[in-house]
């Protein structure tokens, strides 16, 4: 598969990931995060986040590999 392709195809699957991600978050949020202290509910979006580029490396990763040589 060519690469940009693969970045098309990468680029529609990290929008769909990030917005479902974001959409999950929020719901958890809401639900437990609310009646936390200021403290703890900084540090579950400071992790939230940052935590959607861990899933997403090995998208990114196949994303950018070269084409193969014809």
């Amino acid at each position: 598969m060519p690469r940009r392709t693969r970045k098309l195809i990468g680029a529609v699957a990290m929008i769909v990931f990030v917005v479902v991600y974001a959409l999950a978050l929020m719901a958890l949020a809401q639900g437990t995060v609310q009646d936390a202290s200021k403290l703890a509910q900084g540090l579950f979006y400071v992790v939230g986040g940052l935590a959607w580029i861990l899933p997403l490396m090995p998208l990114i990763r196949w994303m950018e590999r070269p084409d193969p040589e014809a």
